[in-house]
């Protein structure tokens, strides 16, 4: 049965033609009435995904102790705004409070901004911090965050919701994907001659027939701002993510539901819908900006550099009736068959930083 959103689409589709995968994706996403954030986003081994944080408090609890390392690199400001950008249900800034208590000072400098636009995640992120020893802001636009004093910017799976365009090589070019309908009814991919040239790889003109082609502008120009914002303000943004180092061919486009992939167009505001992040053009962007940044690294080195061998082997002891179980979520975070290769870490950092668990920009 078609979905609120799948008959709204349809309408604006034989009113104005097909439409490019950006506005798709917007529009699943985030309307308002019937897009996926705004109805019915669910986290967790009963929800539709697992993100890092879910698989063990370690991921979280790292990522705490990264922030008050770079604080104290940072010089230790006596103020400082930590914000986390898409919080989701607040597990894994529940977990960085809790290991940061280690660095008293660090969380007494601390104003604490949560950025969601999710009414519900949002009362999902009150009831995990109802104990917590800093009193969240929250805000839905990023840029509201006033730049005025240092900040730490962190984001777990953030930036594969921004929406994507994508080109498809055809036997005469390059052609755009939009969404269309079909006979049917039902939503239905359709390549159209290209409103504009998707002039972002050098080997363009050598890619094989049938390549698909993805580039996000809003990815571009997110990384651009904030760049932009930490190179005045001062401080880090560090992102992680699932993504590839530079721009490549490929469809990533995809849909979850029930911990299990769709097909991308099937039902329109039920499924979240994500795409790889070209993280090469998002912190080029923030290059050009004025900012620095670090190599990228994968995930599980990332991890490992922070210590987070050491950090299971301490939990093993303390439960050894969870060891087992510790191990498996330690290669789950690590391994090259689970998120430790697939998932890549982005830091963005103003001059004379040098991030933890990671290589000074340029």
């Amino acid at each position: 049965m078609p979905t609120k959103l799948h008959r709204r689409l349809a309408d604006l589709i034989e009113e104005s033609g097909p439409i490019p995968v950006s506005a798709f994706m917007d529009l699943c996403l985030r309307d308002p009435r019937d897009g996926y954030y705004a109805t019915r986003p669910r986290l967790g081994a009963e929800g539709d995904f697992i993100t890092a944080p879910h698989v063990s408090q370690m991921f979280g609890e790292l990522i705490g102790l990264w922030a008050a390392e770079t604080w104290t690199r940072m010089g230790r400001p006596e103020r400082l705004r930590l914000v986390e950008l898409g919080p989701g249900d607040g597990t894994m800034v529940s977990d960085v409070l809790r290991a940061a208590s280690a660095a008293p000072e660090f969380l007494s400098a601390c104003e604490l901004w949560l950025v969601e636009q999710s009414a519900p995640l949002r009362a999902a992120q009150q009831s995990a911090l109802a104990k917590a020893r800093l009193s969240p802001r929250w805000t839905d636009d990023w840029r509201s965050v006033p730049g005025d004093l240092p900040l730490i910017v962190i984001a777990n799976e953030f930036l594969d919701c921004f929406p994507i365009r994508q080109f498809v090589r055809g036997p005469d070019g390059w052609l755009e994907r939009r969404v269309a309908l079909g006979k049917d009814g039902a939503l239905a991919f359709q390549a159209v001659p290209p409103s504009l040239h998707p002039a972002a790889c050098a080997d363009l003109e050598a890619a094989p027939g049938g390549a698909v082609l993805e580039i996000s502008s809003a990815l571009a120009a997110f990384g651009g701002a904030i760049g932009a914002l930490i190179a005045r303000a001062t401080g880090a943004a560090l992102f992680i993510d699932y993504g590839d180092e530079g721009a490549g061919f490929g469809d990533t486009l995809q849909a979850i539901r029930g911990h299990a992939r769709e097909p991308a167009l099937d039902n329109p505001g039920e499924a979240d819908l994500t795409a790889h992040v070209d993280f090469a053009a998002f912190l080029g962007a923030a290059r050009r900006a004025g900012a620095k940044a670090c190599a990228i690294r994968t995930q599980g080195d990332f991890l490992r550099e922070l210590g987070i061998e050491a950090r299971a082997a301490a939990l093993a002891r303390s439960r050894p009736d969870r060891a087992g179980e510790i191990g498996r979520q330690l290669e789950r975070l690590t391994g090259a068959d689970g998120m430790g290769a697939l998932f890549k870490v982005g830091c963005i950092h103003s001059a004379g930083l040098s991030p933890p668990g990671l290589t000074a920009g340029r």
